[in-house]
């Protein structure tokens, strides 16, 4: 297993790296994969830059404890610029935008969740 904070070598990691950091607890962790002003829509939650995406792991990780891998596909690239999509159990689904940094790592910019419909 790859050190728990490494930093995305490439856009196709960051799902990888999130499953990692959920399943150890590691809200920071989680922080660290997206950009200081990054957005993260769920739900009714939006959550912008890194406080309130703290916050938002924070509750998510205090309600939740299994995250199982999720299926990917390979991500679309432009420049310096990628889309991510990840396919989580009972019908959930990620969308993200990710920007490689000066220093040729990978963060979310722009993260988009749709939450599985809840059953009757």
């Amino acid at each position: 297993m790859s050190d728990p904070r490494e930093p995305a070598r490439a856009p196709e990691t960051l799902a990888t790296l999130f499953n990692q950091r959920a399943n150890a607890g590691d809200v920071e962790g989680l922080v660290a994969l997206y950009e200081p002003e990054a957005v993260l829509a769920a739900g009714r939650v939006v959550a912008t830059g890194h406080a309130e995406i703290r916050s938002f792991y924070t509750d998510l990780l205090a309600r939740k404890s299994d995250f199982p891998a999720p299926e990917t596909l390979p991500p679309l690239r432009t420049g310096s610029l990628a889309m991510t999509f990840a396919q989580l159990p009972k019908g959930a689904f990620s969308v993200e935008v990710a920007r490689e940094q000066a220093d040729g790592t990978w963060l979310w910019v722009i993260d988009q969740l749709k939450l599985a419909p809840p059953k009757d």
